[in-house]
């Protein structure tokens, strides 16, 4: 379909200048889940922040129980967030959604056709990839945590850092910075926007380069709101909390206390 600002079929672009706030005759509603858990929430939340896009954003408490999963389907068909309703239609996984936002904020992937292709390449390989650093390093925004004893980092989480190290100094070298494709936010940066939290919540250093870059990111004010609202959530999810005191030991818990 096109909207009259991108034909799908084509990737026939046409640009316009990036605007701080977009009016739509129907406004956007997001389901989002827990800010300091939901990494696939982060990705569409802060892209719509960023492009300026208004939205209601409706958060959802995450758990286990087929009674939440049946609530949850009734604004999502997999029972899963985030989700996305624009007037009549229904748009589910993060990925997906961020790509439909690009029809209404074309500028939401890079102007250039080669930044928009480095793009379109790392937010699909995030998307599908580093199982590994989404395991063992699952967000958890309000809490800074160092391995257990002197473990060495596992094989798999070494070489998928070591990945991430290599394509973030990539885009900024390729594309000037200093976001990943360029001076602007893009679709990418929303997809490595949890990267960001994660390593430092773990401690992570990967190189002078990247290390700045997730700094960058997370100072943006998108990013600023995201973790204020996550320090104030009084929720806590067991499996996560429980993942985390098995393999980390607790350095600092900056979260509101939990509720009753």
């Amino acid at each position: 379909s096109t909207w009259g600002l991108l034909s799908v079929s084509t990737f026939n672009f046409q640009w316009r200048p990036r605007q701080t706030q977009r009016r739509f005759s129907q406004l956007l509603t997001l389901y989002t889940g827990n800010r300091n858990y939901s990494s696939w929430s982060l990705r569409p939340w802060f892209l719509l922040k960023a492009c300026g896009i208004p939205f209601n954003d409706v958060r959802v408490a995450l758990g286990p129980g087929s009674d939440l999963v049946d609530e949850r389907k009734k604004f999502s068909p997999t029972g899963k967030v985030p989700a996305l309703h624009h007037g009549d239609v229904v748009v589910w996984d993060s990925l997906a959604i961020c790509m439909y936002c690009a029809e209404l904020a074309p500028d939401a992937w890079p102007r250039d056709r080669a930044a928009r292709a480095f793009a379109m390449s790392v937010s699909a390989e995030m998307h599908s990839g580093f199982s590994a650093v989404r395991t063992l390093l699952s967000m958890n925004v309000g809490v800074r945590v160092t391995l257990k004893g002197d473990a060495p980092w596992p094989e798999p989480v070494v070489a998928e850092l070591a990945r991430l190290t290599s394509l973030f100094e990539e885009g900024l070298s390729r594309f000037g910075g200093p976001y990943l494709c360029g001076k602007d936010v893009c679709i990418a940066d929303a997809f490595f926007a949890p990267v960001a939290s994660r390593v430092a919540t773990y401690g992570v250093a990967l190189s002078p380069v990247a290390d700045a870059y997730l700094a960058h990111l997370r100072a943006h004010p998108a990013m600023q709101e995201w973790t204020a609202d996550a320090l104030a959530e009084t929720t806590r999810l067991d499996a996560y909390e429980a993942h985390l005191l098995e393999n980390f030991v607790l350095v600092e818990d900056r979260r509101a206390a939990p509720g009753l």
